[in-house]
Parts: C-alpha cells; sequence; structure tokens
C-alpha cells in the first residue's frame, strides 16, 4: 500500500521561504504526478501545483506562481515545495497526493499534510 508523508512546515514570517517536502514508500513517484494542495482556516481545499511526471510538465496556479516551485529527487522518492515570499494568505494545511494518470485529478495517494504559518 503507498503512502505519502509531507514534512517542512512551520512557522514563518511574511517574506520567508519554506521547503516542503513528500516523501513515498511503497511505490516510485516518478511513475505518478504529483498535485500539491492546500487548506486554510474555513475554506475549501485547493490545488496550487501539479509536478507533472518527469519531463512532462509542472503547473503552480495564479495564486502562487513566482513564488512557488516544484522538484523532485527520484533517487530519494521525494518531491519539493520551494515556497518563497511566503504572505499571510498562505497559511494552511499542505498537502501532496500521487495521480498514476498524470493530470492531478484521479489522485491515488495523499499525505497527511503539514501545518504551514506564515505570520509576524
Amino acid at each position: 500500500q503507498g503512502q505519502l508523508v509531507e514534512s517542512g512546515g512551520g512557522l514563518v514570517q511574511p517574506g520567508g521561504s519554506l521547503n516542503l517536502s513528500c516523501v513515498a514508500s511503497g511505490f516510485a513517484m516518478e511513475n505518478f504526478a504529483i498535485g500539491w494542495f492546500r487548506q486554510a482556516p474555513g475554506k475549501e481545499r485547493e490545488q496550487i501545483g501539479c509536478i507533472g511526471k518527469p519531463d512532462t510538465y509542472t503547473y503552480f496556479g495564479a495564486s502562487v506562481k513566482g513564488r512557488f516551485t516544484g522538484s523532485r529527487d527520484n533517487a530519494k522518492n521525494v518531491v519539493y515545495l520551494q515556497m518563497n515570499d511566503l504572505k499571510p494568505e498562505d497559511t494552511a494545511i499542505y498537502y501532496c497526493a500521487a495521480d498514476a494518470w498524470g493530470n492531478c485529478v484521479g489522485l491515488d495517494y495523499w499525505g497527511q499534510g503539514t501545518q504551514v504559518t506564515v505570520s509576524s
């Protein structure tokens, strides 16, 4: 059974940076697209980006584009979300999810989430 575990969240001041990790066990992440999602208090979960299968595409939504980037380390079976210039509105629980099809829609595995709080 596949599993995803996120880490790297925490408290950061506005303008700061965090690098989230999403580590997989039980399957090879290079065969999956990895979606990043977040859910802020009182709001619905939103997809902020999708890192396609290797050498395909990477997509980030307007709310984070230019500030967030994604990368893979297939040898370590991990995907990263580098978050720069963080804003208070980025405060949320961040989740990664894996999709074998490759478009971050039909998600097969979800992580448990990691809290990101942006505050002075």
